[in-house]
């Protein structure tokens, strides 16, 4: 826009100038919050995309799984509860050294591996439970793949806990006016990091938890060795965030064993099938 030099024009000018500057500042500002809104949706889709693709392919159409992820949210959120309840003590943690924060997650792995031997447990109750409805109601037992699909959705119950308690409630800052970056990290989003780690351990517990409920029930030592220590080598894995530039190297490290952890269930998976595959036809 262009203004004459003299007064009554300049001052109409700088008048206009004044109102277009509010209109462009209007317009930075909605554009800013549509950004910044899109930022906060595309941090929960990546944390939490898989896994609401895989209760609505899998769980959403059998109402025992749904009871199964909600009653193991549930579970595995009283426990972090618990857990945080008794860290409170040692919080927080002051120290520059990274032992303190490795004995907190020693413990924290322990009582949650400790945990879920106890919700395996619980899972065989139900187990029974359903077998026993099954036989009064003159309807077949729960099948290899019943069986595999309720361990899927208490593990799909741990991961979402653990997102909602660690990482989901770091990402409501996201849908504000800017996004956030820590003196460790300049170069990656803080919101982006949670939104990985998130993912990460979703999977890892999702998955875990089908080879961990293997394991115990066929006594497998290999497949109950794998669970916690998939688990222990993640969370130490998280650490590297805490030094200079390390989000570079932990990121794709978590992402490495979350996909450890995917194919190990995968084969698993595959071999039971097809063993069970092969019994009934030998029958």
């Amino acid at each position: 826009m262009r203004c004459r030099l003299d007064s009554l024009s300049l001052i109409v000018c700088l008048h206009l100038l004044s109102i277009d500057g509010d209109d462009d500042k209007g317009e930075r500002s909605q554009i800013g919050d549509t950004m910044t809104v899109a930022a906060g949706v595309g941090y929960v889709l990546i944390a939490l995309g898989p896994a609401l693709s895989l209760f609505a392919s899998v769980i959403a159409k059998k109402p025992f799984l749904i009871l199964t992820l909600l009653s193991s949210t549930l579970f595995w959120l009283i426990s972090l509860i618990i857990l945080a309840g008794a860290w409170r003590a040692f919080l927080p943690v002051k120290s520059t050294e990274l032992w303190p924060y490795s004995i907190l997650i020693l413990t924290s792995v322990g009582f949650q591996e400790g945990i879920r031997i106890g919700f395996w447990r619980l899972f065989k109750k139900m187990e029974d439970m359903l077998n026993a409805f099954a036989d009064r109601v003159s309807k077949p037992r729960l099948f290899l793949t019943d069986k595999m699909q309720l361990a899927l959705a208490g593990g799909l119950g741990h991961g979402l806990a653990h997102a909602v308690f660690f990482c989901l409630s770091l990402l409501t800052p996201a849908f504000g006016p800017a996004t956030f970056y820590v003196d460790k990290c300049p170069s990656i989003p803080f919101f982006l990091i949670s939104a990985i780690i998130a993912l990460g351990f979703v999977i890892i517990h999702t998955f875990s938890m089908v080879i961990a409920f293997n394991g115990y029930t066929e006594g497998k030592r290999k497949d109950q060795i794998f669970v916690p220590f998939a688990h222990l080598i993640a969370a130490l894995i998280t650490l590297i965030n805490l030094v200079p530039g390390g989000c570079n190297i932990g990121l794709p490290l978590l992402c490495i064993m979350a996909g450890t952890t995917l194919y190990y269930s995968w084969q698993l998976v595959w071999r039971r099938l097809t063993e069970h595959q092969t019994t009934r036809s030998s029958d």
